[in-house]
């Protein structure tokens, strides 16, 4: 019979990320790992407020699968049993490394997927006053792609601080829901002339269908719009892409089948994460290996990243090694 097992780390961060939401020093994260004999797999996820969760709650949904994993660990009833978000996407990811482990065969392999290759990730910029991201930008000027968390007011200077510092890099802009109708039909066209390629959520999840009716000079990315393949529909009419997250989707199973049907509904993918260690990386490489965008640096945000880590060359994120994950 299997055992599954839950950890609660703290890993603190390099310096202070924040975002329109708020601030912190440190990632918290919850590990699953299911051992069955002489194997073990293992999955990492970040609880998220916004969605309700917390370390406590994404232990104890874990824990409510205890009885059904250990004694028949199928990933398969797991998309069927649970609801997608990070309790799943831990469970999800634990039950790909733990078959890759017993089959001796990549994850990549198991899934039908080509043999993945190394990825350029963005590099995030976390939300500060301009004199800071424009700093902030001069440090990280020879990253290829920077991502630029905003909030609304003085957004367009923030920007324009930003492409002065780092005037070869390509730039994504990410309002986390800050903005208005207003203040995105201000800015759109002028973060157009500063060659920003996409712009990240710009108004709140649920109070998102006016952008169905402006004009989108840059590109618009659902980011807290988009969970799984059931939060798809209508998006294609506000929306040009998607942000693909494990923790919203629920796994690395239901991530891969939302990629596929935001392809078919005409969406450009980009694959996200929360701030965590390589071990919430290494499955959403997978699903990077066709997206547009790909912003995967967790890791680099951190003090110290667990080892086995991902091997990051600056911005370019190699696979995952067995020893890490799958």
């Amino acid at each position: 019979m299997a055992k599954l097992e839950t950890v609660v780390e703290t890993w603190p961060l390099a310096g202070r990320f924040t975002i329109s939401r708020g601030s912190k020093t440190e990632a918290r994260v919850v590990v699953a790992m299911i051992q069955d004999g002489e194997h073990a797999g293992r999955g990492e996820c970040v609880p998220y407020a916004r969605y309700g969760e917390s370390l406590e709650s994404v232990v104890a949904e874990i824990d409510a699968q205890r009885w059904t994993l250990e004694r028949d660990p199928d990933r398969g009833a797991l998309q069927r049993g649970m609801k997608p978000g990070a309790a799943r996407n831990a469970l999800d990811c634990a039950l790909w490394d733990l078959e890759a482990k017993r089959t001796g065969r990549r994850v990549w392999d198991l899934a039908s997927l080509p043999a993945p290759h190394a990825l350029e990730t963005a590099y995030t910029l976390s939300l500060g006053s301009v004199e800071e991201m424009g700093a902030a930008a001069r440090a990280a000027a020879a990253r290829p792609l920077l991502k630029l968390k905003l909030s609304g007011p003085g957004d367009f200077e923030r920007v324009r601080a930003v492409r002065e510092g780092a005037p070869q890099a390509r730039l994504v802009v990410d309002a986390n829901e800050a903005w208005t109708p207003a203040i995105f039909t201000e800015l759109s066209p002028k973060l157009r002339e500063l060659n920003v390629e996409l712009i990240e959520q710009p108004l709140p999840a649920g109070a998102d269908d006016e952008l169905a009716n402006l004009p989108h000079p840059v590109p618009v990315c659902a980011d807290e719009s988009c969970h799984d393949r059931a939060s798809l529909a209508g998006l294609a009419k506000k929306y040009e892409a998607v942000n693909i997250k494990l923790d919203k989707a629920g796994g690395l199973t239901e991530a891969l089948a939302l990629a596929a049907a935001a392809r078919e509904a005409g969406l450009a993918i980009m694959v996200g994460c929360m701030v965590g260690t390589s071990l919430s990386m290494a499955p959403a490489l997978l699903v990077g290996q066709e997206a547009r965008w790909v912003d995967l640096d967790g890791p680099l945000l951190l003090a110290k990243d667990r080892v086995p880590g991902l091997d990051y060359h600056g911005s370019l994120v190699s696979p995952p090694a067995a020893a890490l994950w799958g």
